[in-house]
């Protein structure tokens, strides 16, 4: 037990640390790009501010999600990572669209860009973006969907400052202040694409839908292949969060021992679908 407590506490401090270099970053950006007459700077500082407000929910909802059952919450707090990953997604998607917002009043209304303040400031960035994402990487990216999502965010930001980067040298060299709106629309649909794939993530797990690595035509076939069963009725699979899947499902016996029967259904589902929690109810066939 003090084990996972320790871990956790380790793993709080990483995004904690993340969220604060996040902020300091975003600072630095939008002045250097306020200084520099820079949209795609100004993008990638919104954009990290984003990611600050990510870290923020990240740390909250890992907090709640950490709490044990009670009377109120029987499952658990679990679903306060989705939630989180939900706001993050929807985040994402209203930085996108603002950012095409930009992009259009700026092409409508041309100014210079300093390429120079523009490549020194997206370089900082970027060094900052990689440090962030390794931090909240090791903060356990790998098996938390919200923990994921900031992931994928620092990720992305590490990648729009390498477009900021290659605009700012085209700007130094051939003048060309367009790339800076390019630039900006190339990070805005990564966003928006990113965004999307999350919501739509989000979304299944909250409306217990089945997960996407759940082919419910498989499961009936497996299930209606192991002796003793004639048929499966109101099968449901759905996820209570990123990691526990669930299923329930109306057993129809042909002459064979419950409880056999369901401890071999139980041994199925977890060794072909990954499904540890299951309530069965059984009938004999003609009953």
């Amino acid at each position: 037990m003090e084990q996972h407590v320790d871990y956790d506490s380790a793993a709080d401090g990483k995004l904690s640390l993340a969220l604060l270099v996040k902020l300091l970053l975003s600072g630095v950006q939008v002045l250097g790009g306020s200084v520099a007459g820079s949209l795609s700077l100004i993008a990638d500082s919104i954009h990290n501010l984003g990611d600050a407000g990510a870290l923020l929910v990240a740390v909250i909802a890992r907090r709640i999600g950490n709490k044990s059952a009670d009377k109120v919450m029987t499952y658990g707090y679990k679903r306060a990572d989705i939630l989180g990953a939900l706001i993050n997604s929807v985040f994402l998607l209203a930085v996108g669209c603002y950012l095409i917002v930009q992009v259009v009043g700026k092409y409508l209304s041309p100014t210079e860009v300093d390429g120079w303040i523009v490549l020194w400031v997206a370089g900082v960035a970027l060094l900052v973006n990689i440090t962030t994402s390794l931090l909240t990487y090791k903060a356990g990216a790998r098996s938390d969907i919200n923990i994921k999502a900031v992931f994928i965010h620092n990720a992305s930001d590490a990648i729009a400052s390498l477009i900021v980067i290659v605009a700012s040298v085209l700007i130094i060299n051939y003048k060309l202040y367009i790339f800076d709106l390019i630039a900006t629309t190339g990070i805005s649909i990564y966003v928006m694409c990113n965004g999307a794939i999350l919501l739509r993530r989000c979304i299944i797990i909250l409306m217990q839908g089945v997960p996407d690595s759940i082919d419910m035509e498989q499961v009936r076939v497996a299930l209606e292949s192991i002796e003793g069963v004639k048929k499966v009725e109101s099968m449901h699979v759905w996820q209570l969060d990123d990691k526990k899947i669930f299923f329930e499902g109306h057993i129809l016996l042909n002459g064979a021992e419950p409880e056999i029967v369901k401890r071999k259904i139980r041994v199925a589902l977890r060794h072909q679908f990954c499904i540890n929690h299951t309530t069965l109810e059984t009938n004999a066939h003609g009953a």
